[in-house]
């Protein structure tokens, strides 16, 4: 059966939405079970597929039997077998906790709500293992969709403007990419990767090349949310729903990082944009410009959700940074990022959802005595914060080693100064908010605290009443801040047993 793995982890995810959907009919309460049974098989297979990977090698599936280039092939290697058991597990946290958060703002929709969460997820994983141009641009019309209305039913008033906003850039994003593809199959008369990739090498002086490769790169920006083409996204996950945000703040913009990844370096030859078009050279601007902007428009947010989405900004610098340097510490830096600012961004958002779901609040002002009230949930707060500083021994740091490392080797200093910058600002926004949470005393913000917490007087003095987060969104706030300590120290291990062999050769 293991053979079947690559259609499975698509298929299952596609046909549960709609018997979730069609489930939701007779009984709504088994929709989250059957939502969390199947992404856990996803998971599951997800691992057995990288398995087979370092066991056989790249894997080959020919839908219906049809040979490529004329069917359509789904392939696994080291790359895109590892970006399988990234999404695949971020979705599988993210919906077991997205029962609370459902419950207290969008109550008694879940059929439509598991059906699209289920859609999403077949969408980003048929992203990620599909090997045809064309079948990439469904699963992304697929999971954008998706995105729109689970974003639009929030119960923030903004929340159907942004997904307006959204639908836009996002239609944008998606006709510069199928124009791209267009264009190289007017010129290869292909659609699969690995054949075009044999055949470009002899037409890289085409005009029509060049011009697919610009049509592909402006595409995959907008959908990565790249600055400047980034305004979409802020408000786009601002007003999401708690339920959802974790699971696209987490994987929308990686799995887009991934694509750009997959037609620069197995499309094209490496050196095309390093040397024939500077593709590298503009993105490499374009990061500094997001990690350095995107860090001063976090800084003025009082919102913490908002503040975070901003900090997307700054994680999408960071990863087309590593992309951009052409190097190997670079595009290290870059694979292992989008891991480890999956874990991150997943962690950050439910956390939020935890608050919000306690609190009603997500003031970053307004966070006083969470320490006592909710102990585990801002000790886990604490570990992403460090990550995302990029302080040893959590995960981050290790990423942005090596795309210091990259910029090193590049020689490029005025990346190396962002990246330093970007770790300082993400250092003052975090630490204000550290502080608010264990240092600040009661009275220096009014009577804040008692809007986050219920405070109990006894004579002389006060006592905080604990009530943390509940176990099901508390759980994989843990696992995710345990992954963060944890893939720190076995960073090296994942570069020598997959990583090294997804960059490809030559770096």
């Amino acid at each position: 059966m293991s053979e079947q793995y690559p259609a499975l982890i698509v298929t299952i995810p596609l046909l549960s939405a709609i018997v979730v959907f069609i489930a939701g009919w007779f009984d709504r309460r088994c929709c989250y079970i059957l939502s969390v049974i199947t992404l856990a098989v996803c998971s599951l297979i997800s691992i057995g597929i990288m398995r087979e990977v370092m066991i056989s090698g790249t894997i080959s599936y020919w839908l219906s039997g049809w040979p490529p280039p004329w069917g359509i092939e789904y392939v696994v290697d080291y790359l895109s077998g590892f970006m399988l058991m990234v999404v695949s597990f971020i979705s599988f946290l993210t919906v077991i906790a997205s029962k609370k958060s459902l419950d207290h703002e969008i109550p008694g929709r879940y059929p439509a709500f598991y059906g699209l969460f289920l859609l999403l997820v077949a969408g980003l994983l048929g992203i990620v293992i599909s090997g045809d141009l064309f079948n990439i641009f469904v699963f992304f019309e697929i999971s954008a969709i998706t995105c729109y209305v689970l974003i639009a039913v929030g119960r923030h008033r903004d929340a159907p403007l942004a997904a307006f906003n959204y639908l836009i850039f996002g239609t944008i994003g998606a006709s510069f990419y199928l124009l791209g593809a267009g264009f190289v199959y007017i010129s290869t008369g292909s659609l699969n990767i690995t054949d075009i990739a044999t055949i470009l090498p002899g037409l890289l002086d085409s005009n029509v090349i060049l011009a697919s490769c610009a049509l592909f790169t402006v595409g995959i920006a907008i959908k990565a949310g790249l600055f400047p083409l980034h305004t979409w996204m802020p408000d786009s996950y601002a007003t999401a729903p708690d339920a959802v945000a974790p699971l696209i703040a987490s994987l929308m913009t990686k799995v887009a990082a991934y694509v750009l990844i997959r037609i620069m370096f197995t499309m094209f030859p490496p050196d095309f944009s390093l040397e024939v078009l500077p593709i590298f050279t503009v993105l490499g601007w374009l990061s500094v410009a997001a990690i350095l902007a995107g860090g001063i428009w976090a800084l003025a947010q009082k919102d913490l959700k908002t503040m975070l989405s901003y900090i997307l900004i700054v994680e999408v610098g960071y990863i087309v940074m590593g992309i951009s340097l052409g190097n190997r510490a670079g595009l290290t830096g870059s694979i292992l990022h989008i891991m480890n600012d999956a874990f991150m961004m997943a962690c950050m958002f439910l956390i939020v959802a935890a608050v919000a779901y306690k609190t009603g609040n997500k003031d970053i002002s307004q966070v006083q005595y969470l320490n006592k009230k909710m102990p585990f949930t801002m000790g886990a707060f604490v570990i992403a914060a460090l990550s995302l500083v990029g302080l040893p021994p959590t995960c981050g740091f290790f990423s942005k080693m090596y795309l210091l490392l990259g910029t090193i080797d590049a020689q490029q200093w005025a990346f190396t100064v962002a990246l330093l910058i970007g770790g300082l600002i993400n250092a003052i926004l975090f630490f204000r908010i550290i502080e608010n949470v264990y240092f600040k005393m009661r009275g220096e913000h009014g009577s804040s605290d008692a809007q986050a917490c219920t405070v109990v007087n006894h004579s002389d003095h006060e006592i905080i009443v604990r009530d943390e987060a509940p176990l099901s969104m508390l759980i994989p706030i843990l696992v995710l801040a345990s992954g963060i300590l944890m893939l720190g120290p076995l960073s090296g291990k994942i570069i020598e047993s997959i990583i090294q062999y997804a960059v490809p050769a030559g770096f």
